[in-house]
């Protein structure tokens, strides 16, 4: 095919200036291409059906220079990563995407929080369960709080973590940016976790409010 169906709806498009340490050295741990390092300008896509990811990686890569670090292919949703030293490429590369889908970055859904909270004081028993069940991030101590955040479309909690990070002293345990719902923990003491929950909240009213301002543009 020459062209992306009409049918393919765009559901994350978001850039990160600037991958915080923790955050990429995590995205490292499951990519399946280039890896991320900290500094690194980032776009993250979504789009819907999960196939059209492929079309728009290939347009991305062959457009400018940009590295792919993550493709995940689902039936209903289809995301990847790109990333680059130089914020000038990746938003190049992202220009050509949304050119190809013929729609605006203003166009794609915007982020809800399902779940946002923060758990203090962690039990033992809690702790050591919710280490078992992640195992790329750091582990989570008994004794200190945790954050933890819901959003759909599944890609904007990769913005929500780089935020929080950048805003407080926080330890990333686990951030899981496809399916349905996008969800990130992170550990820290009640007052850390709580900045961090704030900051990931601001980031997504931030993201809402620049799509709804430039619409209107």
């Amino acid at each position: 095919m020459s062209r992306v169906a009409p049918a393919v709806s765009l559901r994350t498009y978001v850039m990160i200036d600037s991958l915080q340490p923790q955050l990429a050295s995590y995205l490292a741990t499951s990519s399946q291409g280039f890896l991320p390092v900290p500094g690194d300008a980032c776009l993250w896509v979504e789009v819907a059906p999960g196939m059209a990811v492929h079309r728009l990686s290939d347009i991305a890569l062959k457009g400018s220079n940009v590295h792919m670090g993550e493709q995940v292919v689902e039936r209903a949703f289809g995301s990847m990563e790109i990333h680059y030293r130089n914020q000038s490429e990746v938003a190049q590369a992202g220009q050509l995407i949304l050119n190809r889908l013929d729609t605006r970055e203003a166009d794609r859904l915007p982020c809800r929080i399902a779940w946002s909270e923060v758990i203090r004081a962690v039990t033992p028993d809690h702790a050591t369960l919710i280490n078992r069940q992640f195992r790329k991030g750091s582990m989570l101590l008994p004794g200190k709080s945790m954050f933890i955040f819901e959003v759909e479309p599944a890609g904007y909690v990769v913005y929500a973590a780089n935020q929080a990070e950048k805003a407080a002293n926080i330890t990333l345990i686990d951030v899981r940016p496809f399916g349905s719902f996008g969800r990130l923990t992170m550990m820290g003491s009640e007052a850390e976790a709580q900045q961090a929950l704030e900051a990931a909240e601001r980031a997504v009213e931030a993201l809402n409010q620049r799509c709804a301002a430039t619409g209107e543009a």
